[in-house]
């Protein structure tokens, strides 16, 4: 069997019985193509039911002295894996060649986080006067009390709010819907936006009236808009860190787990698939203790 003919068996196999979408299947077959690339250039004779594990062991090694980042190298590990289990699945092998392929060992890269220092001297320079600075104060307010993802910030519905329990509704990744606690300060923000600001708007696009955030032309913010603020604000405090809206959302999880809250709560207003995930934010010291959010968060604490 010729690389082309398996490649193109692999590429009907998954469109017709595993149905994924054009993108996985493009990035597979990207996968398989590398390999079989590769081959051309070490060895042109050996077939893809001729492959063994030492062939594919050469190829990462080949592939690792590009320079190619592990999470690539598992990409393209993950890719081969698949299209040897189809020849499999199709009974054109007895066994697996990447069975007992190790993958790359990933670095887990720590985000930017922002001390609570550094989030209060942001609110500090916020002019509260100016038309826009009790908006911008609450989205940071919101951004920090609730750790949430940009897109889930310029998405919130008002009618997602639940103040008077201090919770928050919010649609997350795939159109999943998690509850977040918020604390006083954030509400407090957010009503005095809500019932003073927000409704000297002009005029409000009918679709964003029940947005939270709104420009100056009544329609929701944009994320690069969020960007945009989050950027001033740093720069006029004199925060040096590059940041972005994310970095509220990494420093509301670091700062929890670190006060000691459990990292299954953590994950759970986080919205993550996986706590593997979640984990990353133990980097810092941290002792888990059975409190809930309120005993942990510095912006709810500050009043103490």
């Amino acid at each position: 069997m010729t690389w082309p003919a398996a490649i193109h068996a692999f590429k009907a196999y998954m469109l017709l019985e595993r149905s994924l979408s054009q993108n996985s299947v493009d990035a597979y077959l990207n996968d398989v193509n590398r390999f079989s690339q590769y081959l051309e250039m070490s060895n042109p004779n050996l077939g893809p039911l001729s492959v063994q594990r030492t062939d594919l062991e050469q190829f990462i090694l080949w592939i690792n002295k590009l320079g190619l980042e592990g999470s690539s190298q598992a990409r393209l590990i993950s890719g081969l894996r698949a299209f040897y289990k189809f020849l499999l699945v199709e009974d054109l092998l007895e066994d697996d060649p990447t069975e007992m392929l190790e993958n790359p060992r990933l670095r887990r890269k720590i985000p930017e986080v922002l001390s609570y220092r550094e989030i209060q001297s942001m609110l500090d320079v916020i002019d509260l006067s100016e038309p826009n600075g009790q908006r911008n104060r609450t989205i940071i307010e919101v951004l920090y009390a609730c750790g949430l993802r940009v897109s889930e910030l310029v998405n919130l519905k008002i009618s997602n709010l639940f103040l008077d329990v201090g919770f928050v509704k919010v649609l997350g990744k795939n159109n999943k819907e998690r509850l977040v606690p918020i604390g006083p300060e954030a509400v407090k923000h957010l009503r005095i936006y809500l019932e003073n600001i927000r409704p000297l708007l002009p005029k409000i696009r009918k679709e964003d009236e029940n947005i939270v955030f709104l420009n100056r032309r009544g329609a929701r913010l944009s994320r690069v808009m969020v960007f945009l603020i989050v950027k001033e604000l740093a720069e006029k405090a004199g925060v040096k860190k590059n940041i972005s809206p994310h970095t509220f959302r990494h420093s509301f999880a670091t700062h929890l787990v670190e006060g000691g809250a459990d990292l299954k709560a953590v994950q759970d207003m986080l919205g993550h698939e996986s706590i593997i995930t979640t984990e990353i934010y133990t980097h810092l010291d941290s002792e888990y203790l059975k409190e809930t959010i309120y005993l942990f968060h510095p912006r709810l604490k500050m009043k103490e």
